[in-house]
């Protein structure tokens, strides 16, 4: 026999971004049902800026990974190109802003698995660990079929990814293009200690950006051209530690990779609306960005919090949650955050593939003048770590 749940939200999709809304809302006090099968094994790592973890620590969950992550005290830049025009090496230290570190770099499957165990414990938080399979909307709700199970609610919370059936049934339409790069990522043990230091080298094909992990141990996103991605994919552990190490320069000394590789080829895609007809888009069902800067599981974050504040809000003064009013209001207040990280990442990207040398000489002065002008350089690295018009949640205030 089927079931049948009435809640007032039901959010579609299980990874971070979807576990943190459906706490954040259920802690609320927002009855919730999440619809997700359980997460695949990840090996990737996030980045979390100040703002994420301060979120995480509000809502009773950063406590239960923080020994599985590490800070990031400071962050060099490195033009590795081999062109005439050639940016200074620049170091932002978390410190001159007064922060003990810009954030803390964490493997996914410690985050899911905190994420995870503190959705367990709260009473309102239905789980329908079955994907969804039918999506429907009406005007005065949302139903989402899974396996046997049928969840009603006043609005849908689309965190199903770039393939979002949530967004789909909305109506919702994307603008997006792509890159001729593709983002390979590793896990790294090395010699040297890291010192919390991350360090990005811009190449012709795209960064190669090490970031902390806990002990002597950090991780790697590098972005490659689709054939050299190819060669470096067919290499053994032995020779891809090699290769490594040599473009690393030696900076952490002898590098082992350890098991679990990715590629992700590179992709920008937006949606038109973030929210509509009692959906609301949060993570990659509303944006997508390439791995660079530490930005795109950090602005799915805001996503969540975002829409848990106003949901919230909405539910204590008696208003219709999934009415048009509120998902416009969510569309506005995540606009510009999104579109503006958007447009930095890809200008940096496309200023490293370009040999047009007005942009590579604009980013060498962007890179010179952050280095020169400290004011700058420090509006720049609050914006980056805890922007301005950030939600409640990531000032670590409750809702």
């Amino acid at each position: 026999m089927a079931d049948m749940i009435e809640v007032d939200v039901v959010v579609v999709g299980g990874g971070p971004v979807g576990l943190t809304a459906a706490i954040a809302l259920a802690s609320a006090g927002v009855t919730t049902a999440l619809v997700a099968a359980p997460a695949p094994a990840d090996g990737r790592t996030t980045m979390l800026l100040t703002g994420s973890v301060a979120a995480l620590e509000a809502l009773g969950v950063w406590a239960r990974c923080r020994a599985s992550a590490a800070p990031l005290r400071v962050m060099r830049i490195v033009d590795d190109t081999r062109r005439l025009i050639r940016a200074p090496e620049v170091a932002f230290s978390a410190a001159e802003i007064g922060h003990e570190a810009f954030g803390q770099n964490i493997e996914n499957r410690h985050l899911v698995a905190a994420l995870e165990s503190r959705a367990g414990e709260i009473p309102g938080l239905t789980r329908v660990a079955v994907p969804a399979e039918t999506v429907e909307i009406d005007a005065v709700g949302v139903t989402v079929r899974a396996g046997a199970t049928t969840v009603r609610a006043r609005l849908a919370i689309g965190a199903d990814g770039r393939n979002s059936r949530v967004r789909a049934a909305a109506g919702i339409e994307t603008e997006s293009w792509s890159y001729p790069q593709v983002a390979l990522t590793f896990n790294l043990a090395h010699s040297r200690p890291h010192d919390d230091a991350s360090t990005e080298f811009h190449t012709e094909s795209g960064p190669f950006t090490l970031v902390p992990l806990p002990g002597r141990r950090s991780s790697l996103v590098w972005v490659v051209e689709p054939p050299e991605a190819e060669r470096l994919q067919a290499l053994d552990d032995a020779a891809l530690s090699v290769e490594i190490e040599r473009h690393s320069h030696s900076i952490l000394g002898k590098i082992v990779v350890e098991p679990g590789r990715g590629a992700f080829p590179l992709s920008v895609a937006t949606a038109k609306h973030f929210g509509a007809r009692r959906v609301a888009l949060i993570g990659e069902a509303a944006h997508v960005i390439p791995p660079i800067g530490a930005q795109g599981l950090n602005l799915g974050l805001r996503d969540a919090a975002m829409i848990a504040e106003l949901v919230a809000d909405a539910h204590r003064s008696g208003e219709d949650i999934g009415a048009d009013t509120l998902t416009q209001r969510y569309d506005q207040a995540r606009r510009g955050d999104v579109a503006s990280r958007t447009v930095a990442i890809d200008l940096l990207n496309r200023s490293l593939l370009t040999d047009f040398l007005p942009a590579q000489g604009a980013r060498g002065l962007g890179l010179y003048l952050m280095d020169r002008i400290a004011p700058l350089r420090r509006a720049v690295m609050r914006e980056g770590v805890a922007p301005a018009a950030a939600p409640r949640l990531m000032r670590g205030e409750a809702l």
